[in-house]
């Protein structure tokens, strides 16, 4: 197991579920973190708790990722310390409406395809160079099962989630020769505030995704990139797809 103490890690969406989580599994590794989300408050926090509870080196600042150049300013602006990323995890994205196509809103199309697409390509660009020119380092990219199978009412963010896996599989070839590693980590139905955002906030249809079913917490995805993290030099972890107990594939969900 490769140790991280002292690495310094990059974790996009911090501010809550798997980004959250993420921040926690390093710290106890004892890796240094950069935090990046919308919501600064709750970053601040988060930041406070941990370089206080494990004696690491936390720093964050607030950005859209769908804005890149917000996005480069922000990280040209950080001391060269805090350039130096030996690990980035692209974590930040969401889903928006459950419609059909043919009664889809464009202002939710656009919000997805923005962050989880777009957003993801806006902060691998600036942080990418600088591990090319090292020749070291280490993309884990959040995916989805949607980006292995389609579902109904799925569509658009099906389609980015498919992207993410395109590109993760891209971001590899690129980076073949330059000593970087690229992987996904594709979960299933995870319980956090995924689903109350995808419904505007209706915390009764939110719910009802989890009704019935042990899902996957935060903690349990943040270990499976953890375990991507710290294998030896020679490994690279090309995908890991990860379900709760209860769910077979995208459509396939048992309830008891």
């Amino acid at each position: 197991m490769k140790k991280l103490e002292n690495k310094l890690v990059f974790i996009t969406g911090a501010s809550s579920g798997i980004g959250e989580a993420c921040a926690i599994e390093f710290a106890k590794l004892k890796a240094n973190l950069l935090l990046t989300a919308r919501r600064s408050e709750r970053l601040k926090k988060l930041a406070d708790d941990l370089s206080k509870q494990f004696g690491i080196k936390v720093k964050y600042f607030k950005t859209d990722i769908r804005n890149f150049d917000d996005v480069e300013k922000k990280f040209q602006q950080l001391d060269e310390e805090w350039k130096n990323i030996d690990i980035l995890i692209n974590n930040a994205g969401l889903a928006r409406g459950f419609d059909k196509v043919f009664e889809g809103k464009l202002k939710d199309w656009n919000e997805m395809i923005d962050t989880n697409v777009k957003g993801l390509l806006h902060i691998t660009r600036v942080v990418a160079p600088e591990m090319v020119k090292k020749q070291k380092g280490h993309i884990i990219n959040i995916g989805s099962t949607a980006g292995h199978e389609t579902y109904t009412y799925g569509n658009v963010y099906s389609a980015t989630k498919f992207a993410v896996k395109a590109l993760s599989q891209s971001f590899r070839l690129d980076l073949l020769d330059k000593g970087i590693k690229v992987s996904s980590v594709d979960p299933g139905i995870v319980k956090t505030e995924f689903s109350k955002v995808r419904f505007a906030g209706d915390e009764e249809k939110a719910e009802k995704v989890y009704q019935d079913i042990i899902p996957l917490s935060p903690k349990d995805v943040a270990e499976a990139v953890v375990f991507c993290a710290t294998r030896p030099g020679n490994v690279n972890i090309n995908e890991i797809i990860l379900t709760p107990l209860q769910q077979a594939s995208s459509t396939q969900v048992f309830r008891k």
